[in-house]
């Protein structure tokens, strides 16, 4: 398995996951972060449509020869709901019940739940950085969904059947099957081809950026290490960079003009504490800034 940038191997584990791992189901599939997890796990990975969980049987059939089960929970499998539509809570909660009860009947599973940094509250900068100790607020309805589901599912750990939940800062990259690319990066790199970039805020607020390479290498650090019963930390690259400073790396390369004071609304600041994340998993994300960069452009065409 070879990621996509430099054709640098994405996981110097991959080849060994299977050995620890009989099979991995994933549940609630987005077209991002799950396709890159599937492609890692190859023949591994037990892939549950939505339709399947809505029968028992069939789930509990699925799961039987798997001994981990990934949940991708950052927001609907529906992407055309709005993450503040007032039922999007209602529909991440009924998607998300039956994997916690089917987990429940199962006698070891390690249950991993992948989400964002938007349970916790809006970061400033002088802020601690975002880890195992931050404090929870959710900050739309979609936020709400993740939090219920995380906190039923660790209320549920115990030893044999533990719980790790993931929460990823802005991830970047290309989806497996081609672009457009996800993230910030990706959306100036577009914009920067007609001339402007519209940067959110005053261009002050800081954003701690991460490759989706990187965040599945995590995920499958975690899964060949369970923790004893249950954890929850963040996923980042630890280095922050303000948008001002990022726009004006665009603006040297593409020569694009820089717009400030755009829209805000759902953008995520802050700066993840890479250090436990290096305790936890031995490594720091591999993926640099300048490569994401590089990767974003080159994508949109320069």
């Amino acid at each position: 398995m070879v990621g996509i940038l430099h054709g640098r191997p994405t996981h110097s584990y991959y080849s060994q996951v299977s050995q620890y791992i009989m099979k991995v189901a994933i549940t609630a599939s987005d077209a991002f972060v799950a396709p890159y997890i599937i492609d890692a796990l190859g023949d591994a990975a037990v892939v549950i449509p939505d339709e399947v969980l809505e029968d028992n049987m069939t789930l509990d059939v699925m799961l039987t020869p798997c001994n981990a089960l990934i949940h991708i929970n950052s927001r609907p499998v529906d992407t055309s709901v709005a993450r503040n539509d007032r039922e999007v809570k209602i529909m991440m909660r009924e998607a998300a019940r039956p994997v916690l009860d089917a987990v429940n009947r199962h006698g070891e599973l390690h249950m991993i739940i992948v989400g964002t940094l938007r349970v916790h509250p809006p970061w400033s900068p002088g802020d601690d950085y975002y880890g195992p100790e931050s404090s929870l607020s959710p900050r739309d309805t979609a936020a709400e969904g993740q939090l219920w589901i995380e906190e039923n599912a660790l209320e549920r750990a115990e030893s044999g059947r533990p719980v790790s939940v993931i929460r990823a800062s802005n991830v970047q990259g290309v989806p497996l099957q081609g672009p457009p690319g996800n993230g910030i990066l990706h959306r100036w790199a577009s914009e920067s081809q007609i001339g402007w970039i519209n940067v959110p805020g005053s261009g002050d607020d800081v954003k701690d950026l991460v490759h989706v390479e990187d965040l599945v290498r995590t995920v499958l650090s975690v899964l060949e290490n369970p923790p004893l019963t249950r954890e929850s930390f963040a996923v980042g690259s630890g280095k922050g960079i303000t948008m001002s400073e990022l726009a004006n790396i665009y603006n040297s390369k593409t020569g694009a003009s820089v717009e400030l004071n755009q829209n805000s609304d759902g953008e995520v600041w802050g700066i993840v504490d890479a250090w436990f994340l290096e305790h936890r998993c031995g490594f720091r994300p591999l993926i640099s800034l300048e490569e994401m960069i590089d990767e974003a452009l080159e994508v949109s065409g320069y």
